[in-house]
């Protein structure tokens, strides 16, 4: 089986999410798209904050080197991506895949990762804010997947407790509000796994 992380926006804390759903299910990680290579890549901070073993974190498709949208960077770099290239890869364990920015984010001048989102048909996790300005964000992002039909398994919040935005975001998104993550400090494989575990109980991902 595989699972899609996606988010709202970019920053919101989905590879720190990926990281603790791809402990949970014992699988693989794969980023297909890495946008920015100053720092860590988002597959080094699932390395070190999953605590899997290094052969877990399968290698993207393209590294590129620029901080933008894929398009953008890919451009800068002379590299062309090609979405219909972007196969699941064959694993034997759980897969989680963590995609670029939001869901509307150019791979290219022509496709948007909803496009290539909607050709794998394979459910998805909404990450997404729990503060201002996510009610807006969060719906028009569900709006958007379930034009495209791409299964939604429900929306994974992150931050401070916001009671009333989870509780909107139920009534309004037609899909479950899974959990909250809250944040982590110190951030470590151990903190976070503690922490997904009582934010995010297997269940809720329907295994």
């Amino acid at each position: 089986m595989a699972i899609v992380v996606t988010g709202t926006d970019t920053g919101i804390g989905k590879t720190v999410f990926a990281a603790g759903l791809t402990r949970l299910l014992n699988g693989y990680y794969w980023k297909p798209v890495q946008a920015g290579l100053v720092g860590e890549t988002d597959s080094d901070v699932v390395r070190r904050l999953s605590g899997l073993r290094p052969d877990r974190i399968l290698p993207e498709a393209y590294l590129l080197t620029t901080a933008a949208s894929p398009h953008l960077a890919a451009e800068r770099d002379g590299v062309r991506i090609y979405p219909e290239a972007l196969s699941l890869p064959a694993v034997d364990r759980p897969l989680v895949i963590e995609g670029a920015g939001g869901i509307m984010v150019p791979l290219t001048r022509e496709i948007l990762l909803i496009d290539v989102l909607t050709r794998w048909d394979v459910p998805v996790v909404l990450c997404a804010r729990t503060g201002l300005g996510t009610l807006n964000h969060t719906l028009l992002s569900l709006e958007a997947l379930h034009r495209r039909r791409v299964p939604v398994i429900g929306v994974a919040l992150i931050g401070d407790e916001h009671l009333d935005n989870e509780r909107t975001l139920a009534e309004l998104g037609g899909v479950p509000v899974l959990g909250r993550l809250p944040r982590l400090d110190p951030l470590t494989a151990g903190t976070l796994a503690e922490g997904f575990r009582r934010a995010f109980p297997r269940e809720v991902f329907g295994l």
